[in-house]
């Protein structure tokens, strides 16, 4: 009989750990290959963030409500899914360090897994304009293969499912105008100045 059964059959006894609980059955989904998806959540200069990852790495970065990244996430890559933060430990550091002014960089193996096709061209293109740069719709666009497809680049880098560590913030208009950004433009704004490359003020 195992600690909850005890308890439900012993109604006097005190009550069971929940955190306790929790905490073994992580362990042992993790031991046992049934957790697919990790997750947890980290207080932010952009306000609270939900991040999780796979054993192939950091899958998603959210400012939206946690519940529906849950339930995409459910459904896009398995049921199979937890909060457990240890498990995100070294991408919750390293966010930490950047908005610190500590990090440049990421040392994160990505899991590209939400996003495919062009898009996904469009984003690994974007994932490598340096810190302190920007660059245009049109180049990435350019870069993913397709020089005249600047509006669908837009388009995907308006469903980043990995924002600040693929840094769509970097990506402006050809004219210099913010264009947009699917946590908001003052975020985009902060990420920019965060990084020493004031942005513009008009979209």
């Amino acid at each position: 009989m195992n600690e909850l059964e005890r308890c439900l059959a012993n109604p006097g006894e005190p009550p069971f750990d929940r955190d306790r609980l929790l905490e073994r059955l992580r362990a042992r989904a993790s031991a046992e290959g049934l957790l697919d998806v990790a997750y947890a959540e980290l207080d932010s200069p952009l306000g609270r963030l939900l991040v999780a990852v796979t054993p192939r790495g950091l899958v998603r970065i959210a400012y939206q409500d946690e519940d529906a990244v849950l339930d995409e996430l459910s459904r896009a890559l398995s049921p199979r899914l937890l909060r457990a933060p240890e498990r995100t430990d070294q991408v919750r550091r390293e966010l930490d360090a950047y908005f610190a002014g500590e990090r440049r960089t990421f040392d994160l193996a990505l899991d590209w897994s939400l996003i495919r096709g062009f898009a996904q061209k469009v984003l690994r293109a974007t994932a490598r304009v340096p810190f302190g740069q920007v660059t245009t719709y049109g180049s990435v666009a350019a870069e993913a293969g397709s020089p005249r497809a600047a509006r669908a680049a837009g388009n995907a880098l308006g469903s980043n499912p990995i924002p600040i560590v693929v840094p769509c913030h970097r990506v402006l208009h050809a004219g210099g105008g913010l264009g947009g950004y699917a946590g908001g433009l003052d975020r985009k704004r902060y990420l920019l100045e965060l990084e020493g490359t004031p942005p513009p003020r008009r979209r």
